[in-house]
């Protein structure tokens, strides 16, 4: 008889942490619909309130062409949902005074020194101007650092497209970030919000202040702690069974394909691949963030084990942006223009303000972040409420991570 894993997951029923069991059907029908339309191949749906799980669900296949189920040990790639792991990680350095939030990168990366704006030209022929001032700790965790991405179609990521420096599983941190430090802003420091390879640079920092790479450092600070077994950069032979297919829109009619980046698709997740990507190359289960999302939610600590200060996480989940501005404001590239007005942005966390201007079901001062391969969660201190969503799908345009933030909102009693 097959055991059923996911209720040894399970700590409390629904209505005992004020959830009803009933209405979270609706949030379990939404992810079938798309999987049973073939819009995913398979996904888990995990939700915690009073920092008990009392929801967990998983849905169609971890590799639909293999015909290997979605289990609950399914491991994921993470992608940007790596983000707020590295900016949690940066600021444990932070609480022990190696640096202060405005204090200029340079001090740590030299190549970053006065740098120079994009003022016009083309990808070949450009030409730079002065910046007003140096990049700083928060703007790196801002995103308001003036570093790009080289996934848009602008001057600026053409310009980062013929540097090639990333997704090169055989480069390290050490030869990527001097490299682009060399290249042009797109704006001034703090001037907008450009979604790109800020965390990387914060991934860089905690390499160079903690003296250790970055993946031992975060193992040391984050996962051992909370005890995060299947969460790293690499998944190891023994687990690739576990490791989901990635899956694009665009197969025909409609269908999913499998996603095919040249001979060795999975090469940044390979034991020995040297690039330890802060912005987006951790792999890991539900589970497993899901005891990340239950330290933040409860003010940084976790069965009894303190990864960072309450009071620290309370300043990372608060709106960093200039002027109090909203990300509608300040959102500019074209990676960072779903994002809505009435949301700001703290250390690593999208931070939710005005829920009617965002138009999305929630409460203020929610915190969250949402992977390239449509992951996505959420933290709510005011209902005291986490929820996990996980699939495998990259370049989609559904809108089922709003649709399913309210499908999990309206199950509150």
């Amino acid at each position: 008889m097959a055991i059923d894993v996911s209720r040894d997951i399970i700590e409390a029923a629904p209505e005992a942490v004020g959830l009803s069991a009933g209405r979270l059907g609706a949030s379990d029908a939404l992810v079938r619909r798309y999987v049973e339309g073939g819009r995913w191949a398979g996904a888990i749906s995990m939700v915690a309130r009073h920092g008990r799980v009392a929801h967990f669900e998983t849905f169609g296949q971890r590799d639909a062409e293999a015909g290997l189920p979605m289990t609950p040990d399914t491991i994921f790639r993470m992608a940007s949902m790596t983000k707020p792991i590295a900016s949690v990680a940066l600021m444990t350095l932070f609480e022990e005074a190696h640096f202060l939030i405005d204090t200029p990168i340079a001090e740590f990366i030299p190549a970053f020194r006065r740098p120079s704006v994009f003022a016009g030209g083309t990808p070949e022929r450009y030409h730079v101007r002065p910046a007003v001032r140096e990049i700083t700790v928060r703007d790196l965790l801002t995103h308001t650092s003036g570093l790009t991405g080289a996934g848009e179609n602008t001057t600026m990521g053409q310009i980062y497209q013929r540097a090639d420096l990333f997704g090169h599983a055989d480069r390290t941190l050490d030869e990527v970030i001097p490299a682009l430090a060399a290249l042009p802003l797109c704006c001034d420091p703090g001037a907008e919000f450009n979604y790109g390879a800020s965390t990387d640079v914060v991934g860089y920092l905690c390499e160079l202040i903690s003296g250790k790479p970055l993946d031992a450092f975060l193992q040391e600070r984050i996962f051992e702690p909370l005890g995060m077994v299947d969460t790293a950069f690499h998944v190891p032979a023994s687990k690739r069974d576990r490791f989901a297919a990635l899956y694009v829109q665009g197969g025909a009619n409609g269908a999913l394909r499998t996603r095919n980046d040249g001979p060795r698709p999975n090469a940044m997740y390979e034991e020995g691949a040297r690039y330890l990507a802060g912005a987006g190359g951790l792999t890991s289960t539900a589970s497993d963030y899901m005891r990340f999302a239950k330290m933040l939610a409860s003010g940084g600590t976790l069965d009894g084990e303190r990864v960072i200060g309450a009071r620290t996480l309370g300043f990372m989940t608060a709106n960093h942006l200039r002027d109090g501005l909203d990300l509608g404001a300040m959102a500019v590239n074209p990676l960072a223009t779903w994002m809505t007005h009435g949301t700001g942005f703290g250390l690593g966390f999208a931070v939710l303000m005005d829920p009617v201007r965002s138009g999305v079901l929630g409460t203020p001062g929610e915190y969250y972040w949402n992977g390239a391969y449509s992951t996505s969660f959420f933290v709510s201190p005011a209902e005291d409420l986490i929820a996990i969503l996980l699939t495998q799908l990259g370049g989609s345009d559904y809108q089922i991570r709003r649709e399913w933030r309210s499908t999990i909102y309206q199950a509150l009693l």
